[in-house]
């Protein structure tokens, strides 16, 4: 089984889910007091939204990382990240652009 089989290459909710484990292995906390305490997981809203229940601030994981305003999906940038890694002698922009179908 290939590596880039696994699910979070594949599907932006595994995706997130991956960098929570990565990011908040203890469980999520507010970036902006700190708090873990009371967050909360915000009905009707994108998914992976939290609120924070001390400052009412509502953030995801994304925050504070590099994917934090990112308009690619999480999951296209976990494929590229393995690609880069991956490569025994690099990849260039464009076969990035041609492997993952974003723009150039």
């Amino acid at each position: 089984m290939s590596l880039l089989s696994a699910p979070h290459f594949h599907n932006e909710d595994a995706a997130r889910a991956r960098l929570e484990a990565i990011v908040w292995p203890q469980g999520p906390f507010c970036p902006r007091c700190g708090g873990f305490e009371r967050i909360t997981n915000v009905k009707g809203g994108r998914a992976g939204l939290r609120r924070c229940g001390p400052c009412k601030r509502e953030f995801t994981v994304t925050v504070g990382t590099i994917f934090e305003r990112a308009k690619v999906p999480l999951y296209k940038w976990f494929q590229a990240a393995h690609l880069l890694a991956s490569s025994k002698k690099g990849i260039s922009a464009h076969q990035l652009h041609r492997t993952l179908q974003v723009t150039y």
